[in-house]
């Protein structure tokens, strides 16, 4: 990547992106502080613990909903530690909102009752599903913050992972974060091996293929990932080509589905651009003169 296009892709940030994002950015790719991102996270936070407000561009209501929470961790993971108070109350709050089969739902029914998309309104199952508790366990565990309700959700997912006979590509990176993190190493490369060819079976391997669908990168995003070993080198080399030429001429990366509200694909498209300008930088597809975040 050149720093025309990575220049190309900040002017993007800055006229499309949410002010969260604009900081991810800076924080990422100019050595900028962490303090504005942990200060803008704030104001999606509410006094149950929870995220809502719009974390999720999907979800514009103000209260919090799990997915939200995923979403949460996974920027507070970028910025290298979790706080042990914040994943105190992410918790308590998680604790109140799980469901009698020990995990939580993608979102709860007061998503009926707010601005959403169309397919989070009318979601109709609101058990409790490894989308997304894996992914929210799996990343309590790498930053070992521990607590009651981790644990117990841990056992809900490995109970699901063992039982699991199909999957869906969301839930397979689920499956893969909380793979990555969980203690027990032996047991999570077995069930990563067994789960090779069901995983392998949902992910679109084709790197020219369009519409909804998501790639070997979208599950390995760095070569240190577990999912990294499901995928050959020819196949991750086709797709970071692929990635590189899928930005487009503003700059920003597209998003793949159809979305629902403009404000929302905007927003969308910021995440995105950062997320495959991150994926680019884990894969030695941008230069080491980018400056690299400010370790804490």
């Amino acid at each position: 990547m050149t720093m025309e296009d990575l220049r190309a892709a900040e002017h993007f940030i800055s006229r499309t992106a949410r002010l969260i994002d604009r900081h991810r950015f800076a924080f990422h790719f100019s050595s900028g502080p962490a303090a504005p991102i942990l200060s803008a996270l704030e104001s999606y936070r509410n006094v149950d613990g929870g995220y809502g407000n719009g974390l999720d561009p999907d979800l514009r209501g103000h209260g919090s909903q799990p997915i939200a929470v995923e979403t949460a961790l996974r920027y507070l993971d970028e910025l290298g530690s979790i706080g042990r108070d914040t994943a105190a109350d992410i918790c308590k709050y998680l604790t109140r909102v799980t469901h009698s089969n020990g995990g939580v739902p993608s979102v709860l029914p007061s998503v009926r009752h707010t601005e959403a998309a169309p397919w989070w309104r009318e979601a109709d199952d609101f058990a409790g599903a490894l989308a997304p508790t894996a992914s929210i366990v799996g990343i309590l565990h790498k930053h070992h913050d521990p607590h009651p309700w981790r644990d117990r959700a841990t056992s809900f997912c490995w109970t699901r992972i063992v039982g699991i006979n199909w999957t869906d590509p969301i839930e397979a990176m689920g499956i893969c974060t909380f793979l990555q993190n969980a203690p027990n190493r032996t047991r999570a490369n077995a069930e990563l091996d067994r789960l090779a060819p069901m995983i392998r079976a949902v992910v679109e391997l084709d790197p020219d293929a369009t519409g909804h669908v998501h790639t070997p990168l979208d599950l390995a995003p760095s070569p240190d990932h577990i999912a990294r070993r499901l995928f050959t080198d020819a196949e991750i080399d086709k797709h970071l080509d692929a990635l590189l030429a899928q930005q487009a001429d503003d700059g920003g990366w597209p998003i793949n589905w159809e979305s629902w509200a403009d404000t929302a694909t905007n927003e969308w498209r910021g995440i995105i651009t950062i997320q495959r300008l991150l994926t680019l930088r884990a894969y030695g597809r941008i230069g080491s003169s980018v400056p690299a975040p400010i370790q804490a």
